[in-house]
């Protein structure tokens, strides 16, 4: 075998990234606000049925809401360490970073729209 794989060394890294994830939902509010909405939005595909290309988009638009959260939270961190006073260059790192979060919330929102809003009215 050319390239031998290191199964104890996969499953650190898998336990390390799954320690991430959960400091991201226990100390980012923000993450946690995502969180909220994303079971709340989950909870609204179980109760409209979605189609599996609905539930594809979705779930795609929740990971993707998630991971720029997570990045954005890793700069945020990063930058703090390397700068722990105020530099313009560190502030405008963070808020770029936090506009991208917002471009992809964005996104999902209006993704999460077309899917529910003929499926809200519909109900009237």
């Amino acid at each position: 075998m050319p390239f031998p794989i290191d199964f104890r060394k996969a499953l650190r890294s898998f336990r390390y990234a799954g320690k991430g994830i959960a400091d991201l939902f226990i100390f980012e509010n923000n993450a946690r606000i995502h969180l909220f909405v994303a079971i709340a939005v989950l909870g609204a595909g179980f109760y409209f049925r979605l189609s599996p290309t609905e539930w594809a988009l979705i779930v795609t638009q929740i990971a993707l809401v998630w991971a720029a959260e997570a990045f954005n939270t890793a700069l945020e961190k990063l930058a703090d360490a390397v700068s722990p006073e105020y530099h313009p260059l560190i502030k405008s790192v963070k808020d770029l970073a936090a506009g991208g979060v917002l471009i992809v919330a964005i996104s999902a929102a209006i993704v999460g729209a077309l899917i529910f809003y003929p499926k809200l009215l519909s109900l009237f």
